[in-house]
């Protein structure tokens, strides 16, 4: 490459990756033989900007032109310099989950190592690159379509196409498809969680039998049972599969009279719905049939918006049922290959619904198949894989995360597991922890670290979902990683915080924020018909009302009355940034080194950084005069404002390509 660089007087190198579907793009460029030798390039987030309020000023041109997406590879004179350690373990990655997704993207993009033996197995292999043709599936935004574009994986993992049927742990490998051997020097386990095909009970409605009579025993028996998947159930868990159910009802459904049957309550159900009137299926064709909620908060857990969801439902002539289960496929049939009626029961009356199109959304849960190998080979396995706080099972050469996992019960943290948090963020900390195998710029240990009372990790970065809704809703969810509480059960505690709410549900332009005791943004509801700047929004998780505009002061004065618009404003566009993080890391290291007063019991000044004057009355509880709050605001000004508004010229400056709307020193 040096010489290369040499010879055709360059000072770095680009070479682009297409997206397979681009074949016009990829006719453009020559095959390339030293791709190993070139540094993929992370993409960088953008901000969406509001063209229409910004006007004048907007960035140029060629920050705002929509380009097709592609992965970038790149090589510079600087980089040719610098040895690059080739990592010849075979490192095999089950499942192509969010989770699988970020470990393969972090081991992927390290510059200085080049991994040539990566695999992931899973039924469709990587996820593919293009759009659902429906929304039938919500997003929780880890890993968008153009994400995927960006990052390129192909280039740089092999995919089996197949399943995990079974693991040889002595042997270091696993069956794909009970067919072939795939062996591993380290197996990582992401496969998640997915929908499986409902199995109804059995119970015989003819007879009015009730859910009460059906007994937990008989619904595990049943699920035991090797099931014969009719042609017109769909389970829909992927993109792929997505694709495959709309060439059916294209093909065989949307043009006829037959009925169409939902069941589920959770946020895909809900946006199969949509995905059906979008696909030009009418309302009153479609039935949403809901299971029993066995006392747990509804997918949104918000009253309001359940209401809401509810009357755009009976505006489009759904008919819904709740509290039903699945008791008998064609009036108790056994083998069905078509289905053309399904009996639910409940706790009254039963009910039977002709149904030429039956989607399943009931649950998630661990593939059988996955089961069933994990449980073969001995891996403990307690209703969940078991794992540690660093990722490992019960054998050295085999880590796995992601809401397969469950911590080991020494934690005493059972409503706890990964599934409670952001997958991406997950699977980010399990390749910083791979990481530490084979990256020789790192401190190797020679002995397993001791757990630190024996705590789980935490992690900081929201869970997000998007979904399309019944009456053509657009659906965002921001919240803290949490364990699954109802909402007035939280609302209910002291430390809750405060909810600002502009707009209304009935004419949807609903916009939730909730701000926790610390005035920090906690929780975002978006519930309306225009379309959401998803990215944008989601870099308010965290900020301090300060950040806002002082928010809460302007919401209070009746001066924000649309917090959609409020953030569409220009003042705010720089906290949508992506380097706006790190200015905010290098603001409170200028905080942490200058000087400040701290507040003691005994009301006495003096301490060595503003960070720990504040930390001082966190930790003691202290109470702070009025007197004692000017004395530490005149000190601020005195000795850091200056400093602080400088490095914000310089992060305004620094970025003027994306942030023209800002005024700068010389510009007047």
């Amino acid at each position: 490459m040096k010489e290369i660089l040499r010879l055709s007087r360059k000072t770095c190198l680009y070479y682009p990756i297409y997206p397979a579907e681009n074949q016009l793009q990829q006719q453009r460029h020559t095959l390339v033989t030293v791709l190993e030798h070139l540094v993929p390039v992370r993409a960088r987030r953008q901000i969406t900007y509001p063209r229409e309020e910004l006007g004048e000023n907007l960035p140029s041109e060629r920050v705002l032109r929509k380009q097709e997406p592609y992965a970038l590879c790149h090589m510079s004179r600087k980089l040719s310099l610098e040895p690059k350690v080739t990592i010849n373990a075979r490192i095999v990655v089950i499942g192509a989950s969010d989770t699988s997704l970020a470990l393969l993207e972090t081991l992927v993009f390290c510059s200085h190592l080049h991994f040539n033996n990566i695999t992931i197995v899973s039924p469709h292999g990587l996820p593919t690159t293009r759009e659902q043709p429906a929304p039938f599936l919500h997003s929780s935004e880890c890993c968008t379509v153009e994400n995927l574009q960006q990052m390129a994986l192909h280039t740089w993992v092999n995919a089996v196409h197949g399943k995990m049927t079974a693991i040889d742990r002595s042997e270091k490998f696993v069956l794909v498809d009970d067919r072939g051997r795939l062996y591993y020097d380290y197996l990582v386990l992401c496969t998640g969680q997915q929908y499986q095909l409902a199995v109804p009970t059995g119970a015989d409605v003819s007879l009015f039998a009730t859910t009460a009579d059906v007994s937990m025993t008989t619904i595990r028996n049943a699920r035991r049972q090797k099931q014969v998947w009719p042609d017109n159930v769909f389970v829909l868990n992927d993109s792929i599969d997505v694709q495959l159910a709309v060439s059916w009802l294209t093909d065989n459904f949307v043009n006829t009279d037959g009925k169409a049957i939902v069941y589920g309550s959770t946020l895909d159900a809900y946006s199969a719905v949509q995905a059906l009137i979008t696909l030009g299926v009418a309302g009153d064709r479609i039935t949403l049939v809901e299971p029993p909620f066995n006392y747990q908060p509804s997918c949104f857990n918000n009253p309001d918006v359940e209401g809401a969801v509810a009357e755009n439902l009976r505006s489009l002539g759904v008919q819904v049922y709740t509290g039903y289960l699945l008791a008998q496929w064609n009036e108790g049939s056994v083998l069905v290959q078509s289905i053309y009626s399904v009996s639910f029961t409940s706790n009254t009356k039963p009910l039977e619904v002709e149904c030429a199109a039956f989607f399943c959304f009931q649950h998630k849960s661990v593939d059988y198949d996955a089961f069933t190998a994990i449980n073969k080979a001995c891996l403990v396995y307690d209703g969940q894989l078991v794992i540690d706080a660093g990722y490992d099972t019960n054998d050295a050469a085999v880590r796995a995360a992601g809401p397969l996992t469950k911590f080991a019960r020494r934690y005493y943290a059972d409503p706890w597991s990964h599934g409670n948090f952001n997958s991406k963020e997950v699977g980010m900390q399990l390749a910083v922890a791979m990481l530490k195998m084979f990256d020789p710029t790192l401190e190797i240990e020679t002995e397993p670290a001791d757990e630190v009372h024996s705590l789980i990790p935490m992690y900081r970065s929201p869970r997000v979902y998007t979904a399309q809704l019944p009456g053509g809703i657009n659906y965002l969810h921001i919240a803290k990683p949490n364990i699954n509480a109802p909402l007035h059960a939280q609302m209910a505690q002291s430390d809750y915080g405060r909810v600002l709410e502009t707009g209304s549900l009935a004419t949807a332009d609903y916009f939730r924020l909730h701000l926790n005791m610390f005035n920090s943004v906690e929780t975002i509801t978006c519930f309306t018909k225009q379309i959401i700047d998803v990215s944008n929004l989601t870099c308010l998780y965290g900020l301090h009302e300060k950040y806002l505009n002082d928010l809460q002061s302007r919401f209070d004065e009746g001066l924000i009355t649309d917090f959609y618009s409020y953030f569409r404003e220009a003042w705010c566009l720089a906290l949508f940034h992506d380097r706006f993080p790190n200015f905010r890391d290098e603001v409170r290291e200028l905080l942490m080194m200058q000087g400040a007063p701290a507040i003691t019991p005994q009301g006495a000044l003096g301490a060595a950084s503003l960070e720990e004057a504040v930390r001082a009355m966190v930790d003691e509880d202290i109470h702070v005069t009025k007197a004692q709050r000017q004395a530490m605001k005149a000190e601020y000004e005195k000795n850091n404002k200056e400093a602080v508004e400088k490095q914000l010229l310089k992060f305004i400056s620094y970025n003027q390509y994306h942030l023209p709307m800002y005024a700068r020193p010389g510009m007047v």
